[in-house]
């Protein structure tokens, strides 16, 4: 659905919308500034002087500082105030992208067409994994409610969505010009939705161009080739998860709150196929990493299904497989290898369920009895044997599962903790080619990157 442009301003209405948005957002943080100033200046003048001043014509600024750059650059450096609290404003020019923040992605994106996902089966998480200080940044506004660590070889950039709208995105390897090289990396933020962002996704053979989702039924396309994002679709419903096949760069499969999923074609613009797999709102969506017919789905109607893509009816489909939890499912997603799938569910406890592919009489239920909530989704990492999900400690848990003849299991094997992360890590993504590159963000827009030691 396009939008008419207004002959007199040249402007459709999402744009104008959007510019509304700045304005408003722009006018409370001014707003913010104006009373924190009248606060600092308030506390100063209520401190008693001190009997020995600054040698006159001496400033508070160590020799060789740089002064700090202005509020409305969307390019901030990292010294002075801690990493942690630096946030980049809104980019003010349209639906423009950042000239220096594509040049970053399309570099990484032309040194290596790799075609599979890193595997590293003797990987110890427990063991190898940190978090340093500088690694700890706030990318956007509020919470975050999706994130994903974009498929690039060399480089890691994070891209974190917000409720309010904001993508913002952390180019951990950039360094801008006014930066002292302390490896905190670029920040830079954007405002392509109405609404809360539901989910991020990046095909590995194009990572260049980022499809999201909100709750008011957007999808928008984050081009970095052209250097814009648009709306490409606009569902009548909230739409909560997104995802693309292997095979199919420009074919995205969406999944809204009437339990519909979707099949987009955004070469031609609209849609293909729709399918009636769920009762009530779609959380996830899952392609098989081998089997690309297949897929999983998780549902607020307490099932997870797995389907074959080829052999679906769009009224009432048979599934392969239909598993039925005590509360609604959260996730279902594949292993690496695709031999096994991991279920995140919620009702009076956290559940963790494993099941292997092969046979699915072989599971292991997992209860952290007060530890997850409803937004919590385990994810995999490098390998088939670790899963990650955050608890209440504000901390990860690493889950290992181990599948034989006799059967499968999965306990916690230890858990990844540090000063640095000082609140609960809701949303995960594994970098799908560096390993030991693991990112957690919070409900105040910050994002936490684990490292290799």
């Amino acid at each position: 659905m396009a939008s008419i442009a207004d002959p007199e301003d040249g402007l459709t209405d999402y744009e104008r919308l959007r510019q509304e948005n700045i304005r408003r957002n722009e006018a409370m943080l001014a707003s913010v500034r104006r009373k924190a100033d009248e606060l600092s200046a308030a506390t100063r003048s209520a401190k008693p002087k001190r009997g020995r001043g600054r040698p006159p014509g001496q400033s508070g600024k160590k020799p060789g500082m740089k002064p700090d750059p202005p509020a409305s650059s969307i390019v901030l450096r990292s010294s002075g105030l801690s990493p942690a609290y630096l946030l980049p404003e809104p980019h003010r020019s349209g639906t423009h992208l950042s000239s220096s923040l594509a040049s970053s992605i399309l570099g990484a994106v032309s040194s290596s067409p790799a075609e599979a996902k890193t595997r590293a089966d003797d990987f110890d998480a427990g063991k190898e994994l940190v978090l340093k200080p500088a690694h700890v940044r706030r990318v956007v506004t509020s919470r975050v409610l999706s994130m994903r660590v974009l498929p690039l070889v060399d480089r890691t950039v994070v891209a974190a969505g917000d409720k309010f709208g904001n993508i913002g995105f952390w180019d951990v390897d950039g360094v801008s010009e006014d930066q002292d090289g302390d490896g905190a990396g670029v920040l830079y933020r954007y405002l392509p939705h109405k609404s809360r962002v539901a989910a991020i996704v990046a095909h590995q053979a194009a990572p260049q161009k980022i499809y999201s989702c909100s709750y008011q039924g957007e999808i928008c396309l984050m081009d970095f080739e052209k250097e814009n994002f648009n709306m490409v679709h606009l569902c009548e419903s909230p739409v909560y998860s997104i995802c693309q096949t292997q095979n199919r760069v420009r074919c995205l499969y969406f999944g809204d709150g009437n339990g519909d999923l979707t099949l987009f074609d955004e070469r031609v613009g609209k849609v293909s196929t729709t399918w009636d797999v769920h009762d009530e709102r779609i959380n996830s969506i899952d392609f098989h990493p081998e089997n690309t017919h297949m897929l999983a789905t998780s549902s607020r109607d307490r099932t997870a299904c797995i389907w074959d893509v080829r052999n679906m009816k769009t009224k009432e489909p048979d599934s392969l497989k239909v598993f039925k939890l005590d509360g609604p499912v959260q996730s279902a997603y594949f292993s690496p290898s695709g031999c096994m799938l991991a279920i995140t569910s919620h009702s009076l406890h956290g559940t963790v369920r494993v099941f292997s592919m092969d046979d699915f009489d072989k599971s292991h239920e997992h209860n952290q009895t007060g530890s997850l909530l409803h937004k919590f989704k385990v994810i995999w990492g490098w390998n088939d044997t670790d899963l990650y999900v955050g608890n209440m400690s504000k901390a990860i848990d690493i889950i290992s599962v181990d599948v034989n003849d006799s059967g499968l299991s999965a306990r916690n094997n230890t858990c990844l903790w540090s000063e640095y992360m000082t609140s609960v890590p809701c949303q995960l993504s594994a970098h799908p080619y560096i390993v030991g590159h693991l990112a957690c963000a919070n409900c105040c827009g910050k994002v936490f990157l684990w490292t290799s030691a």
